[in-house]
């Protein structure tokens, strides 16, 4: 059975980001999978419900995704609006959609309140960077789907042929 990888639907190219614009991915592996069809897309905020385009938002408090998640930390907009419901609810729709595809591996936007795997925007809107995981990443990882950016395209290659040798060897 193929692999199926689950990615943000702006690296495909869709208009769906906060600026209403896209990340298209042309790395000649995300193309190789997209004409594979092993690509099933999701972008969180939208199947949330939030707008195209939106007002940035950023995770206030410490703990990135994981905090969201446990209620530690929200997420906020620009203006100060607490979207916090928003960001979870799409992560938990993007699970949905992982857990129904049997897939195992995401490959997400980097630096999104959502879908940022290893940094996010430190939640003063100052664009300063800091570590950290997204809402939408770290609901995933805590269910044993291995996330990668869309910037380590090489590790997620590797980590996809472990997956599918041991599929052979079973």
């Amino acid at each position: 059975m193929m692999e199926k990888i689950l990615v943000s639907q702006c690296l495909l190219g869709y208009k769906v980001n906060y600026r209403g614009e896209d990340a298209l991915c042309e790395h000649p592996l995300f193309k190789q999978w997209r004409e594979e069809g092993r690509l099933v897309f999701v972008c969180p905020e939208v199947s949330a419900g939030m707008s195209i385009p939106r007002i940035p938002s950023q995770i206030v408090g410490k703990g990135g995704g994981k905090a969201v998640l446990k209620k530690i930390a929200v997420v906020k907009d620009k203006e100060g609006c607490d979207v916090t419901d928003f960001y979870v609810r799409g992560a938990e729709n993007a699970l949905q959609i992982a857990q129904q595809h049997h897939i195992k591996l995401a490959i997400l936007k980097e630096r999104s309140p959502s879908c940022g795997s290893n940094q996010i925007y430190d939640g003063s809107f100052s664009g300063e960077k800091i570590a950290g995981e997204g809402v939408t990443a770290a609901l995933l990882r805590s269910h044993d789907i291995r996330v990668f950016s869309n910037e380590q395209l090489e590790a997620a290659a590797e980590y996809l042929l472990q997956l599918e040798s041991q599929n052979n060897a079973v």
